[in-house]
């Protein structure tokens, strides 16, 4: 028997050194780039979620205001007017008109901060004294209005007690709510020593509360009665706009990327048309204003500060965004579909219409509702067209004055009162944010539910 030895282990050469050593290499480059991309997601959620931390820290207290609970007696005496005309027998229609007309009058006439001082000096606690001054400075200055109001709707009141719900000046809410630094010197204080000891007396026995802000929501913008100041007129504004923008802006931009990817000819015009739309998606929103204010106003002579001039600007603005995006979508249909089609005998246009276009009515959707949210949060083009005027109602059509959602924004962002409006404005964010996530799942819940079908 002879021995075997068994054969020395083969050593690497020269070639897979280098092979392994690129190998590692690569793959230490890919876990660094998978490190890279996980640290950018962190990022960009952390800032995410700092934006909307912050946005909710400032604004969830503006829902919440200061709330005036206040007994108010329609006294004969403080008020000083007859009771209401009745109309008697023979008495024509005409002539009851214009008596309550000018009973009416005499009542818009009358001062009732003198009924709102002694339900405030009913309210305050026994031997505290307080000039009527001071007094009104605890509810909101229309508070007259609202319970003038109540009594022309209701003259049956005159002298009864009535339980009343006023809204609480914003400098009280401030003060209610810590807004304001306690330890600072009267100088420096929005409010006078005795209205700031008088509103704390009557927080403490619960005739100022901390109510739902409905007004935010129904009232219309206010420089009068700052606490009053809502979100109606603005979002009436916005709301006509983005119907401006669904009724243009979507047909056009559909039909116009139908006809450029499948009908036009391939020229240097058709080619002009798309790097000019490609353009017009990257150029500053605040352009189309410009354009707007030169075309739509100066030159058409529409309205200012109308919803309608906003839609038309915003729909230009949104066209390009409509057109690239549907073009993209009639690109990814296989081209299998279209030649299935004509070998079974359609026409260019049913091909078109029967069968490439329902497969992209997904991403068209999608495309369009994005378009439509991002429309609904652009400020700059509204401001060049007049809608930062100061409107105090709500439009009842498209042609009427009105401002938008991101205008009011950005009005109240600069109102001298920052440490009420701070919150006021963060909780318009939150409005406008909502409104955009709203629209956003319902582009994403339509997406998937006509994927489905197809």
């Amino acid at each position: 028997m002879t021995d075997q030895t068994a054969p020395a282990a083969k050593q690497p050469t020269q070639r897979t050194l280098q092979i392994r050593a690129s190998l590692r290499r690569r793959h230490l480059s890919e876990q660094i780039f998978r490190i890279m991309g996980i640290i950018a997601i962190c990022a960009a959620l952390g800032f995410v979620a700092l934006l909307f931390t912050d946005v909710l820290r400032k604004g969830i207290p503006a829902f919440h205001q200061a709330t005036l609970h206040l007994d108010i007696t329609f006294d004969p005496e403080i008020i000083g007017v007859d009771p209401a005309p009745v109309q008697i027998a023979g008495q024509s229609a005409a002539d009851f008109n214009a008596a309550q007309l000018a009973w009416q009058r005499n009542v818009a006439m009358l001062n009732w901060n003198n009924v709102i001082t002694a339900a405030m000096t009913e309210a305050a606690p026994e031997g505290f004294e307080i000039d009527s001054r001071a007094l009104l400075a605890i509810p909101e200055t229309n508070a007259r209005h609202v319970v003038r109001e109540a009594f022309v709707a209701d003259p049956s009141l005159l002298g009864q007690t009535h339980r009343f719900d006023l809204l609480a000046s914003a400098n009280v809410d401030n003060w209610v709510k810590g807004n304001i630094d306690r330890s600072l010197d009267d100088s420096r204080q929005q409010l006078p020593a005795d209205t700031r000891g008088l509103v704390d007396i009557l927080v403490e026995n619960g005739t100022i509360t901390q109510d739902f802000a409905w007004g935010l929501f129904t009232n219309v913008d206010s420089r009068a009665a700052p606490a009053s100041a809502g979100l109606a007129g603005a979002f009436m504004g916005s709301l006509y706009m983005m119907l401006v923008v669904i009724v243009l802006a979507v047909p056009i931009g559909v039909a116009s990327a139908i006809y450029l990817e499948e009908f036009a000819p391939k020229s240097r015009l058709t080619d002009l048309i798309e790097v000019n739309i490609n353009n017009l998606a990257a150029v500053p929103s605040i352009v189309f204003g410009l354009l707007g204010a030169a075309v739509f106003i100066n030159f058409f002579g529409l309205p200012r500060s109308a919803p309608l001039v906003g839609g038309l600007v915003l729909t230009l603005m949104t066209l390009p965004t409509i057109i690239i995006a549907t073009r993209a979508a009639l690109q990814a249909v296989s081209p299998a579909l279209r030649q299935a089609a004509l070998g079974l005998g359609a026409s260019k246009t049913q091909m078109v219409f029967h069968h490439v276009l329902p497969v992209t009515f997904p991403s068209i959707l999608t495309a369009t509702i994005i378009g439509v949210a991002q429309a609904l949060g652009e400020t700059a083009p509204l401001l060049l067209i007049g809608m930062n005027a100061f409107v105090a109602s709500i439009p009842g059509s498209p042609v009427d004055q009105a401002t938008a959602l991101p205008v009011q924004i950005f009005l109240w962002q600069g109102n001298e009162n920052r440490n009420f409006f701070e919150a006021r404005t963060s909780a318009a964010i939150m409005v406008l944010l909502g409104l955009m996530i709203l629209l956003n799942a319902v582009a994403i819940f339509l997406r998937t539910r006509l994927e489905r079908r197809a």
